[in-house]
C-alpha cells in the first residue's frame, strides 16, 4: 500500500494497495486478516521433488532485464521430520537466526569503520573483512543459478547486505552439507584463480596470498566462516551468460545454512546483492544499470517469488524514496524514514529518531536477510502502544519469544486490526498488508506483532515487512522504489 500527499483515499482491495492523504486523518484506518486462512498458510508447502529443481533454474528474459525464481528455504528442504514440520519450531528457529543475524549488524556498524562495513574481525593466517553479516541459517531466499564451464547448478542464498559472491568448492576440506554436488573447479573450463597482485584482489582489505593466489575469508557473527581462494568464474541465469564474475571459492566452510533442528545444508553459498563493487550488483555494472528488483513471496505461499536484473526491471508507477548512503557501510542500503503511523495516524515519535548520522550511526536499513523489522526502543514502544490502544477489544496473551505484544486469535474467523505505515521522507507512505505484521507463530491461532525494539540506534525493514511487495532498486540513480506490482 502507498501513498502520495495528492491524492485521496483510494482501495484497491484485491492488490491491498493504498493512496492516502499524508493528512492525518480523523479516524483510525483499518483492514481485514482473515484468521483461519492465515493459519491455513502455517502449513510447510510441499518441498520442490527433484524433477521440479529444473523449474527453479528456469529465467524468463526480456529485452533489458533476466528475471530468476526466488524461493523459500521452506520449499527446498527434504526434511520432513515432525520437528520441521511443526510451525511453532519453525518460527523458534528463525527468531533464533535472526537475533543473530541482527547481533551481527551491529557488530559490523559498531565497528565505526573499515572496508564494506564490515568491524575488523581477528583471523588466522589471512583474511579480509568483507563480512556479509550472513549468520547461521539466516538464509530465507534462494535461487537457482549455473556455475562454471559447464554450468553447475547451484542453490545460492540472496543478501542484500552482502557485498561477496561464493560457492563451496572442492578439494573441500571442511564443508557443511548442500542438497547439490560441491562445485568442483577442476571441472570447469573457465575457472581461473586471481593472482594477489590483481587490482581485484586489492579490492579486498587484508586479503592473503598462497602460493600466489588470491586468498579471502568471510567470519560470520555466530564464529561460522567461510576460507578459500576468490576466482574469475563464469555464472550463468538461465541463457544469460556472465563472465569474469570474481567469487570465492570455499574450500573450508562451518556452519552455513544449518538450522536450530539439525536441518540439511540448502544453499551452495551466497549471492551477495550489496552495495558494495565486489557484489553480483556491483561487478555487473554496466550490464544492469546497478538495477535489480525482488518480491519476496508470503509466508506459506505456493508461489515462487522473484528476483531480477537490469533496467528493464524498473517498474513504472512504484514510489519512489531516495537511497542514503552510509560511508562506514556501503554495503547496506539506507533509506529515509520521517515516521510510524498506526490506524493512519501517525505516532507521536521524532524524525531525528531515525536520522542517519554524519559519523554512519542510526538510519534505516533494507535487508533481505533480517526477518522481523527493528526499530530504536522509543519508536518501536509508541508504535506497540498505538497499535495495543487500538486493538483493546483482541485477546492479549504473554510474551512469546522476542514479541511482547501477542494475542489469542484461537476463536477468531476474520478480525479488523489498524493499518500500520512507514512515512519516507519526501511523502511517500508504505501501508503493509495485515499479514505482513500480525503473524501466527504457531498453528492453533496465537498471532504477534511482527516488530521489536534495538538495542541501538539502528533501525531495519526486514524481510517479513517486505513480503509479497516488489521491491526495486535503482543503484545508478539513487533510488528504492515500492510496488506497483505484487506477488
Amino acid at each position: 500500500m502507498f501513498a502520495s500527499s495528492a491524492l485521496p483515499v483510494v482501495l484497491v482491495a484485491m492488490l491491498h494497495l493504498t493512496l492516502s492523504s499524508v493528512a492525518t486523518a480523523s479516524y483510525p484506518d483499518f483492514q481485514l486478516l482473515n484468521v483461519k486462512q492465515t493459519l491455513i498458510g502455517t502449513k510447510i508447502p510441499r518441498p520442490l521433488q527433484t524433477s521440479e529443481h529444473h523449474q527453479v533454474s528456469d529465467v524468463s528474459e526480456t529485452q533489458g532485464k533476466w528475471k530468476l525464481k526466488l524461493v523459500h528455504r521452506d520449499k527446498l528442504s527434504s526434511n520432513t521430520s515432525a520437528t520441521f514440520r511443526d510451525h511453532s519450531r519453525r518460527f523458534h528457529a528463525r527468531m533464533q537466526r535472526d537475533v543473530k543475524r541482527v547481533a551481527s549488524l551491529l557488530r559490523r556498524l559498531s565497528g565505526g569503520g573499515g572496508h564494506d562495513g564490515g568491524a575488523a574481525y581477528e583471523v588466522n593466517d589471512f583474511g579480509s573483512d568483507v563480512v556479509s553479516g550472513m549468520d547461521q541459517g539466516s538464509g530465507e531466499y534462494f535461487v537457482r543459478i549455473g556455475v562454471g564451464s559447464p554450468p553447475k547448478s547451484q542453490y545460492m542464498v540472496i543478501d542484500s547486505g552482502s557485498d561477496i559472491v561464493w560457492v563451496q568448492c572442492q578439494p573441500c576440506n571442511q564443508c557443511y552439507r548442500q542438497s547439490d554436488p560441491v562445485f568442483d573447479p577442476a571441472d570447469s573450463a573457465s575457472y581461473a584463480g586471481i593472482s594477489c597482485s590483481s587490482a581485484v584482489c586489492d579490492r579486498i582489505e587484508n586479503s592473503g596470498c598462497n602460493a600466489g593466489r588470491c586468498r579471502y575469508e568471510v567470519l560470520y557473527g555466530d564464529g561460522s566462516y567461510t576460507k578459500g581462494t576468490l576466482a574469475l568464474e563464469t555464472l550463468t541465469f538461465g541463457r544469460t551468460v556472465v563472465k569474469n564474475v570474481a567469487i570465492g571459492c570455499g574450500h573450508i566452510n562451518r556452519g552455513m545454512f544449518i538450522g536450530a533442528a539439525g536441518l540439511l545444508g540448502l544453499g551452495a553459498g551466497l549471492l551477495g546483492l550489496g552495495g558494495g563493487s565486489l557484489s553480483l550488483v556491483g561487478q555487473l555494472g554496466g550490464q544492469t544499470g546497478g538495477a535489480f528488483s525482488y518480491c519476496l513471496v508470503s509466508r506459506g505461499s505456493d508461489a515462487s517469488g522473484s528476483l531480477e536484473f537490469g533496467r528493464g526491471a524498473m517498474p513504472v508507477g512504484a514510489a519512489w524514496v531516495p537511497l542514503l548512503r552510509n560511508p562506514q557501510a556501503p554495503s547496506f542500503y539506507y533509506v529515509g524514514l520521517s515516521g510510524l503511523g498506526v490506524g493512519g495516524i501517525r505516532v507521536p515519535v521524532s524524525e531525528d529518531i531515525f536520522q542517519l548520522t554524519e559519523l554512519g550511526h542510526g538510519g534505516v536499513v533494507m535487508d533481505t536477510g533480517t526477518a522481523v523489522s527493528r526499530f530504536p526502543t522509543l519508536a518501536y514502544k509508541a508504535l506497540r502502544d498505538a497499535f495495543i490502544a487500538q486493538t483493546a477489544n483482541l485477546p492479549r496473551i504473554s510474551t512469546v519469544s522476542i514479541f511482547d505484544t501477542c494475542y489469542n486469535l484461537s476463536d477468531f474467523v476474520t478480525i479488523r486490526v489498524p493499518t500500520v505505515s512507514f512515512y519516507f521522507s519526501g511523502g511517500p507512505i508504505l501501508t503493509l498488508p495485515a499479514s505482513n505484521f500480525l503473524i501466527p507463530v504457531d498453528d492453533v491461532g496465537t498471532f504477534c506483532l511482527a516488530f521489536a525494539s534495538s538495542t541501538s540506534g539502528l533501525s531495519i525493514i526486514g524481510n517479513i515487512q517486505q513480503e509479497g511487495i516488489q521491491i526495486s532498486f535503482d543503484g545508478a540513480n539513487g533510488f528504492v522504489g515500492f510496488g506497483p506490482n505484487v506477488c
